[in-house]
């Protein structure tokens, strides 16, 4: 068996500075590592989610991560413990909305947003639910 330590996503996007400003200052991650010609490793210090972003055509990489990734088909996911205030927080910053604040039927209340790279986050509060 292979032990993990730590899971995160890596997205390869082009503009490595508006991205690294928008996780800063949307969501309070601290750039652990930045080279705004290769790579941006992003941690949230009061949760430890993590995100990488790679530059594209980066000589250092295999093919297969040379291209742009595209945003569409793709969602990075960030819970919150209230997502109505985290919708009002984000109307007062005139973020983009890739969709908004909703309640669904499996206990979800959420809304999407659009970051500088074109992916969207789907910001989350989970719900109790009763019954099966």
């Amino acid at each position: 068996m292979i032990e993990i330590d730590a899971m995160f996503p890596v997205m390869v996007a082009a503009n490595l500075a508006e991205v690294k400003a928008f996780y800063e200052e949307v969501f309070g991650f601290n750039a652990v590592f930045y080279d705004a010609n290769f790579y941006l490793h992003l941690v949230s210090p009061s949760s430890g989610v993590q995100l990488g972003f790679l530059m594209p055509a980066h000589a250092s990489q295999p093919e297969f991560l040379q291209p742009l990734m595209s945003p569409d088909g793709y969602v990075i996911s960030l819970e919150v413990k209230d997502a109505a205030h985290a919708y009002s927080d984000a109307q007062k910053m005139e973020l983009k909305m890739a969709m908004p604040l909703k309640e669904e039927v499996w206990g979800q209340i959420h809304f999407m947003l659009q970051d500088p790279a074109g992916f969207r986050i789907d910001v989350v509060q989970h719900l109790e639910v009763s019954g099966n």
